[in-house]
């Protein structure tokens, strides 16, 4: 009896002892959460929430819908108690039998609710139940609505989204089973954790809450990121030309020149061995040339897409020509750079201008009449804010741009990762794509304003053209033998908007590859992983509909057909090229910097 009474006692110490740690950590973290908050950015209102116009055109049209159909209102109302209700009796009648097992439940799956809990647990299983039907309920009413404009209504639906993803029981403390269990069994040191996790991140972010995807200390680029041996060969102010060294003793004689987009980092292509596209490549036998985009602060203000296309793309070509000793070279660009390439050939053709051989387009976007998902940002209200802002900051700062796209996958990127790390006490994963992910870049003001303005919104180059340099260039300008790669479920580039860019360019010799997956995944797809398949065929003449649907699909990876398709662009094979002493190694000194502002 006295052996188990010492032990109760020094249990008790124990947890009294644990308990008065995590109070007092509670104490310091608390204080560094207020003086966090403390500095926390002035986001611009415009930037915030679309304008309450979008509301009050919802409201009308709801108020309108109400009037001239109430039996619609109605009986949407009806069903909606109707469900509630039965569910609340059924629930009740079980505990009142002593049955502690869940009604039945017909809201089907959902990953947010896969822990066992929710499913068996009386509470949370009507916790779950009813805020799945009360969703449903919501968005069904919101895509209901008659009487608005197809993008407005799209807006609607999306923000809509946003507000009931937002109040899921998963993302709150007290109706989280997971999260309660978690700090039981760890005597609070859970939540302890959640909280600095939560406090770092604030001052990691200068008072905003943008939750840490990856473990930062597990990555340093140029170490385990990016790492395929090359030299940077030429710099100006805008970019690094990196040159790859040689994996072959005999290379193809036309070098390919990539231009990924400088809203990210180029190493997005060159995360590890295994998922390199950029070695993929040069291990085919291709001397291969990257840009690595400048990370611009308030000194570059005044540079625009004129820049980007002279001073970027014509140069890192001529560099490439200069180099190697070639007349042509075959040229990649990625998402935005994608689109700037569309330009630049335009412009070429205006010149003629035969630098480029063939072009090859990665998830890029060149008409704009259908901006897909990341469209719900381009409207006025936004665009409008995000002009306000560059005006007054000189640049676009990366963290607006990187909040944007973490809301178009807010679950995955946002809401779980935060359950995660703030709930769970849980410690960032260390994830390559995730930490690319966080690795954001600026863009500055001219470039941004011409950007959004220009091509997203007017749509110009894919209509009656875009200035650039002096010449106005359209779709049809672009002349060059290309291959495009779209992918099936990207939310940042439409494949069906891509698609409708390639079919409008002028080239006679045009390949159009179906990947798959979304915009970094879908390019990203390496043949050892045999994971995303592809769509292929030839016939252009049709919608993206008829053309998906008349394809031939293809286990695995594109890269090999492309592989395929740019040796016959690239000419016979002659003696790799070295890239000698360059002026550093690769990855070169701008991916890695942070710009002061």
């Amino acid at each position: 009896m006295a052996t188990k009474d010492n032990e109760s006692a020094t249990n008790v110490a124990q947890y009294s002892e644990t308990v008065a740690k995590n109070l007092a950590r509670m104490e310091v973290l608390s204080a560094r959460l207020a003086a966090a908050m403390t500095k926390k950015r002035q986001v611009p209102q415009s930037l915030q929430s679309p304008s309450p116009e979008l509301y009050a055109k919802a409201g009308m049209a709801f108020t309108r819908d109400m009037m001239e159909n109430p039996g619609k209102i109605m009986q949407t109302q009806i069903d909606y108690w109707g469900k509630t209700l039965t569910h609340y009796v059924e629930a009740q009648s079980k505990l009142m039998q002593g049955d502690f097992s869940p009604p039945t439940d017909e809201t089907g799956s959902d990953p947010r609710f896969a822990c066992e809990i929710w499913q068996r647990h009386p509470m949370f299983n009507y916790l779950k139940q009813q805020y799945l039907m009360n969703a449903s309920v919501v968005l069904d009413a919101v895509s209901s609505i008659d009487g608005l404009e197809a993008q407005d209504k799209k807006r609607l639906e999306y923000f809509s989204q946003q507000i009931v993803d937002m109040m899921s029981p998963t993302n709150f403390l007290g109706t989280n089973p997971e999260a309660l269990a978690r700090a039981v069994e760890t005597e609070g040191q859970s939540l302890v954790d959640g909280l600095e996790n939560l406090v770092r991140d604030l001052e990691r972010n200068n008072g905003e809450l943008v939750v840490t995807l990856a473990d930062p200390s597990a990555f340093k680029v140029g170490e385990n990121l990016a790492t395929t041996p090359g030299k940077v060969v030429f710099r100006n102010r805008l970019f690094e030309l990196i040159q790859y060294a040689p994996m072959t003793e005999k290379v193809h004689k036309t070098p390919l020149v990539i231009f990924p987009p400088w809203i990210n980092k180029f190493y997005i292509l060159d995360l590890k061995e295994k998922n390199s596209l950029i070695r993929w490549i040069v291990e085919q036998g291709f001397t291969l040339f990257v840009v690595s985009w400048k990370n611009p602060g308030p000194d570059y203000a005044e540079v625009g897409m004129d820049e980007y296309v002279e001073e970027g793309f014509l140069e890192a070509i001529a560099q490439a020509k200069k180099i190697t000793g070639e007349d042509k070279v075959n040229a990649v660009g990625y998402c935005i750079a994608g689109t700037t390439m569309a330009l630049t050939l335009g412009l070429m053709t205006k010149r003629g201008d035969e630098s480029v051989n063939s072009a090859t387009f990665f998830t890029a976007l060149t008409d704009f009449s259908d901006r897909g998902e990341v469209g719900v940002f381009l409207e006025d209200d936004f665009v409008d804010g995000i002009e306000e802002e560059v005006k007054r900051a000189g640049y676009l700062d990366s963290f607006y741009m990187s909040r944007t796209f973490s809301f178009l996958r807010s679950n995955d990127l946002i809401y779980r990762p935060a359950v995660r790390s703030y709930l769970m006490g849980e410690a960032p994963p260390a994830f390559d794509l995730l930490f690319w992910n966080g690795d954001g870049t600026n863009l500055p003001r001219d470039m941004a304003i011409e950007y959004l303005r220009g091509l997203c919104q007017g749509d110009k180059l894919a209509t009656d053209g875009f200035e650039v340099l002096g010449e106005t260039v359209t779709l049809r300008d672009v002349q060059v033998p290309l291959l495009a790669v779209a992918c099936e479920t990207d939310h940042i580039a439409a494949w069906k908007s891509s698609f409708r860019g390639i079919q409008k360019m002028g080239a006679r010799s045009k390949t159009f590859l179906l990947s798959e997956s979304g915009h970094i995944a879908g390019i990203v797809n390496p043949p050892s992983k045999k994971k995303y398949g592809h769509y292929t065929n030839g016939d252009w003449s049709g919608t993206p509909e008829e053309w998906q649907e008349a394809a031939d699909f293809h286990e695995g990876t594109w890269w090999m057909r492309y592989g395929e398709w740019l040796a016959k662009q690239s000419g016979r094979k002659v003696s790799a090229r070295d890239p000698g002493k360059g002026i550093a190694d690769a990855p070169g000194t701008y991916v890695l910097e942070t710009p002061v502002v």
